[in-house]
């Protein structure tokens, strides 16, 4: 790398650039080199600290702009034109830099599409525009105004990307890999984070994770249990009747999990997956808790989640954020958020076989599991893993 992009980026005037890139540079070293080993073949380059400062900064102040009066929203992805497939070349590349980025933000909005970003001897600069990238593709997504996420895509390709650190303003979050090694850690919560390795495309816990981006999303805020197919203890935790109960039980995404899939039917099963989940999340915006059960069978929606007769009032619950230097907080439920938080922490202490799932309007999303370890009921925040 020669003076001239040293000196570009000894200019980085974004604080939170170069106080992040040292630790997402050694994310993706690691995670690559863990990748080698384990024979995967058609991975990304490797994004180096320096660069990887000069992205964030750029990202950051185009982040402030506007064009034609709306912010811009951009993926931008770090590789060559010749490590994707099919990939859209500009004939003549473009420098790195916010007046280029907001003009180009309203192109490539669209969720899928990211900015190829490479660099040679002289500069950093823009090539062109994929939909496709190698796994632990370092990429950077510009979310609102000075919000900003690092991810990468899955090895598999499926599903949500994981989610490295998030930046806002000067408020930095990185994401602890660490937290996978907790002896209650959920498995929902180990696939946000990236290391569940599932045996096959349909997996049980990929479907939460889906769902959990389509119940942030849009927006309204809901409460999704997901309760045990073989007993109806559950049911001593909610008001009868229930409002919208559904007999029998609707199998559309327990089928679509049952089928085989492979490549041939892939794109296909994914279109009908992803239009399954919608349905589903979009009813938990309905005031009450949409249920399913843990075949991915729907039992109800605008449930009126109750304490059981003689039951006791969930006191307190623990909440952590999977993020570094984030300690475990000991608090009453009614802290946590609202009514639906609450709602959630009692069904837990309640059915501890079952799991809830609360996203919050303003974007929070908690996942609410039973700690046999520590016999209490555990929120995990990670709205941070869902940006």
């Amino acid at each position: 790398m020669n003076n001239e992009i040293r000196s570009m980026i000894s200019e980085t005037s974004y604080k939170a650039a170069r106080l992040v890139s040292g630790a997402i540079e050694t994310h993706f070293a690691e995670q690559l080199a863990a990748a080698a080993k384990r024979g995967e073949d058609g991975l990304a380059p490797e994004p180096r600290k320096q660069i990887i400062e000069a992205i964030i900064d750029t990202a950051f102040w185009t982040s402030l702009r506007k064009e034609e009066g709306r912010p811009p929203k951009i993926s931008l992805a770090f590789l060559p034109p010749d490590r994707t497939k099919l990939p859209l070349v500009f004939e003549q590349r473009l420098p790195l830099s916010p007046d280029i980025l907001t003009k180009l933000a309203p192109a490539v909005e669209r969720s899928g599409i990211h900015l190829g970003v490479w660099h040679d001897e002289e500069e950093i600069y823009i090539w062109g525009t994929t939909h496709d990238i190698p796994g632990f593709c370092f990429v950077l997504e510009v979310i609102e105004p000075g919000l900003l996420v690092i991810k990468h895509r899955r090895v598999d390709g499926f599903g949500k990307f994981v989610n490295v650190a998030v930046l806002k303003g000067d408020e930095v979050k990185i994401v602890d890999e660490q937290s996978v090694t907790l002896p209650d850690c959920p498995a929902l919560l180990t696939s946000l984070l990236g290391f569940s390795s599932p045996a096959s495309w349909n997996n049980t816990v990929n479907l939460h994770v889906q769902l959990a981006v389509s119940m942030r999303a849009h927006g309204h805020g809901g409460l999704l249990l997901v309760v045990p197919s073989d007993n109806d203890n559950w049911r001593e935790s909610i008001i009868h009747p229930i409002s919208y109960a559904i007999s029998p039980s609707f199998g559309g995404l327990a089928d679509l999990m049952k089928q085989k899939v492979n490549k041939q039917n892939l794109v296909l099963w994914q279109d009908e997956l992803s239009r399954e989940i919608e349905s589903v999340a979009g009813l938990t915006a309905v005031d009450g808790a949409t249920i399913i059960n843990d075949k991915s069978e729907l039992v109800a929606f605008g449930a009126k989640i109750t304490r059981p007769i003689g039951g006791e009032t969930v006191k307190e619950i623990m909440v952590t954020e999977p993020i570094i230097d984030s300690a475990a907080q000991i608090i009453a439920p009614g802290q946590d958020g609202g009514t639906r938080h609450f709602a959630a922490a009692q069904f837990v202490y309640d059915q501890r076989d079952a799991f809830a799932l609360v996203a919050s309007q303003d974007g929070r999303f908690t996942i609410f599991s039973w700690s046999p370890c520590d016999e209490i009921v555990h929120a995990h925040r990670v709205d941070t893993l869902l940006l």
